[in-house]
């Protein structure tokens, strides 16, 4: 994809992102004006129980920008505290695997309330998605590391079958493994991501594709084991991260989605999206980049 075709795309984001948060102010305030007497009741009913919600323990390998997920859920909530009442935001003191904290929102048993994780066809039918970006589309580019004498190697990739002569590094249950298998590309993969960076430093693999809003607090944070950011190639594929729920509780989704919509329209989103550096470094490198970008083919359509 050109640079040109890539702002493009970003200028069609920002026009859906202004239009939608119109669309949404509008239903909201006919909304608004058809029910406020009953409103009042149910708003009264919802602010006399506190909502808890349980989050999983972040990855070490994420704490550059790990935090935005949690802020970001807490800022929903608080634009919903007025008329759904008082909440409170609590870690897992457990570390699961990928597979185990779907099974444990699956269950239903309020171990984990909520997870933020790319979306695929299995965990739509699993689980109930929040349809917004919450790293606006970023985590669709990925570039990536790789161990700093190899960089030599990745400027004579060009092409798909240039990059199929190498191996890339990937968690074992990341919907992204199954994108890049059926693109034929190889692979080496561990059930625990925080293993692959040592992993790519033991020359285990050759790269390890990353999004561009994660990838830069994670060099910094693995630089003394002699890893770099490519600086030629990335990956596209559709890859939205969504904030999931049990399919049961549809009041939660409705209270976040809500709340990120207030967000959205009154400025605070974007505030605290750029607040991070590695997202507002990732922004900058989509609009600005020279890199060849490469295109995988995925059976799942839709959105970044």
């Amino acid at each position: 994809m050109s640079s040109a075709m890539r702002i493009k795309h970003l200028i069609f984001s920002v026009l859906s992102y202004s239009l939608s948060v119109l669309l949404y102010a509008s239903i909201a305030g006919s909304c608004y004006a058809q029910q406020s007497g009953s409103t009042a009741n149910a708003s009264y009913s919802k602010a006399s129980q506190k909502l808890y919600v349980t989050t999983p323990q972040p990855e070490k390998s994420s704490l550059a920008h790990g935090q935005y997920f949690s802020k970001l859920l807490e800022l929903a909530l608080q634009k919903t505290q007025a008329t759904d009442g008082d909440f409170e935001l609590r870690h897992s003191n457990d570390s699961y695997t990928s597979n185990r904290l779907l099974a444990e929102l699956v269950r239903g048993e309020n171990a984990i309330n909520i997870i933020w994780t790319s979306t695929s066809k299995e965990r739509e039918q699993l689980l109930l998605p929040i349809k917004i970006s919450i790293v606006r589309g970023l985590n669709s580019y990925r570039v990536f590391l790789i161990r700093k004498e190899d960089q030599e190697k990745f400027h004579s990739v060009h092409n798909l079958n240039d990059l199929r002569k190498l191996q890339a590094g990937q968690g074992a249950q990341w919907p992204d493994t199954a994108v890049m298998m059926s693109n034929n590309l190889p692979l080496v993969t561990a059930a625990q991501s925080d293993l692959l960076f040592d992993m790519l430093a033991g020359r285990r693999f050759d790269y390890f594709p990353r999004g561009l809003y994660e990838v830069w607090g994670e060099q910094e944070l693995n630089a003394e084991k002699g890893l770099i950011i490519e600086d030629s190639l990335m990956l596209h594929y559709p890859a939205p991260i969504y904030f999931f729920v049990n399919k049961k509780n549809t009041a939660l989704a409705d209270r976040i989605e809500r709340g990120l919509r207030i967000a959205m329209q009154d400025g605070s989103f974007e505030l605290l999206f750029f607040s991070v550096p590695g997202f507002k470094r990732g922004y900058e490198e989509l609009l600005h980049s020279s890199r060849q970008t490469l295109e995988l083919k995925t059976d799942f359509p839709t959105q970044d």
